[in-house]
């Protein structure tokens, strides 16, 4: 297992990529890792994610309660959001919440990600719920996108964002990238006429590959939420 040392180090260099791709401006998106003796580490509220560093993270209890803070620093106001994630996903030890600016896209034109135009976000994340709208910083949040969890380590949040969650820091960070390159591709597939679904036996083949991969993770399985969008799910000729 990491080293607190090391995973303050892997959220540090997750918040500034996550800067340096767009996916945040200003104070947005937040980042969180659960340690070994049940304590989480988490993002202060109201800094640049450029601007973290491992004295800037905050140590709170799995209430939310903090125990280790730097002066004049608090948690992320989605903190919340996080515990929930904690609270109902044992395999759950990191979570991710960004603006990527092409699955925002998709979450502000409320359309869930459910797409099987790529081999490997097939397999690998399988269908992107859209949860409900909630009012940051409250338990709407967090409500919202409990029902989603047990099946799904990749969500949509209506007019706000996305959330990843993975076993550790990097693996959070990578399924968030990975929904982020997906959104991209498939909005340029719309431009160019629309995107293509790959065929269902195709389909069920890559999920059941998942353990000769050694993907980890939940999968939600065979899903569509948009079955009557043109552009998002044009059949093979």
């Amino acid at each position: 297992m990491d080293t607190i040392t090391q995973i303050k180090e892997q959220i540090c260099d997750v918040c500034h990529k996550m800067w340096q791709l767009g996916w945040v401006a200003a104070n947005d998106g937040n980042v969180s890792a659960l340690l070994d003796d049940g304590t989480i580490l988490t993002t202060p509220t109201g800094m640049s994610k450029s601007f973290i560093t491992p004295e800037k993270l905050i140590r709170v209890d799995r209430q939310g309660i903090v125990l280790e803070a730097a002066e004049g620093l608090r948690p992320s106001s989605e903190l919340k959001m996080h515990l929930r994630c904690y609270d109902r996903r044992d395999d759950v030890r990191s979570v991710i919440h960004a603006h990527p600016p092409g699955a925002t896209g998709f979450a502000v034109a409320h359309k869930a990600m459910d797409m099987y135009n790529m081999i490997e976000d097939v397999a690998a994340i399988g269908a992107v719920p859209l949860t409900p709208y909630g009012t940051p910083s409250t338990m709407e949040v967090p409500d919202a996108i409990e029902p989603y969890l047990q099946e799904h380590d990749v969500m949509l949040l209506e007019n706000h964002g996305a959330l990843a969650v993975g076993s550790d820091v990097i693996t959070a960070y990578y399924r968030m990238e990975s929904l982020e390159l997906w959104a991209k591709i498939t909005i340029n597939a719309v431009i160019l006429g629309g995107s293509i679904d790959i065929s269902r036996k195709n389909i069920d083949k890559l999920i059941d590959l998942r353990s000769f991969y050694r993907i980890t993770g939940r999968h939600p399985g065979y899903q569509v939420y948009n079955p009557g969008d043109p552009l998002l799910h044009k059949k093979e000729d």
